[in-house]
C-alpha cells in the first residue's frame, strides 16, 4: 500500500489524469486507482479533491441519469485542467528520473 504521505502530491494529477479518459464520477475515480494499484482511497479524499478541482476551473461537472440509482456527477477536464494536467506530467516525469538516479546510485554504492 502507498503510504498516503506519499499520495498528498500526486493524487491530485492522478485525478487529473483518469478524468483525461473520459467523464466519469467520483466512485468510479476510486475505482480505478484502486485497479491501478494505488489501494483503497477514501471517498471522503476524492469528492474534496473533485471539489477543488471544479472550483479551479480545472474540471467541470455534470449531473447524469444512472442505471442504478440517483443521477451521478460526472467530471470532466476543462482546457485549463488539460494544461494543469500536462505540467503535472513533465513535474512528475521530472521528479521520477532524479529519484531513480539517486536510487541507481546507491544500488551501485556510489553515495
Amino acid at each position: 500500500m502507498i503510504p498516503s504521505q506519499l499520495l498528498k502530491g500526486t493524487l491530485e494529477g492522478c485525478i487529473l489524469a483518469a478524468l483525461s479518459k473520459a467523464p466519469t464520477y467520483g466512485y468510479e475515480i476510486t475505482e480505478r486507482l484502486s485497479d491501478y494499484g494505488f489501494g483503497q482511497i477514501a471517498e471522503g479524499t476524492i469528492y474534496p479533491l473533485l471539489l477543488r478541482l471544479e472550483k479551479n476551473g480545472l474540471a467541470q461537472a455534470e449531473y447524469r441519469a444512472s442505471e442504478v440509482g440517483p443521477k451521478r456527477k460526472y467530471y470532466m477536464l476543462t482546457a485549463k485542467g488539460r494544461a494543469e494536467l500536462d505540467a503535472f506530467l513533465s513535474s512528475y516525469c521530472e521528479l521520477t528520473h532524479a529519484v531513480g538516479r539517486l536510487l541507481d546510485e546507491i544500488e551501485r554504492g556510489s553515495l
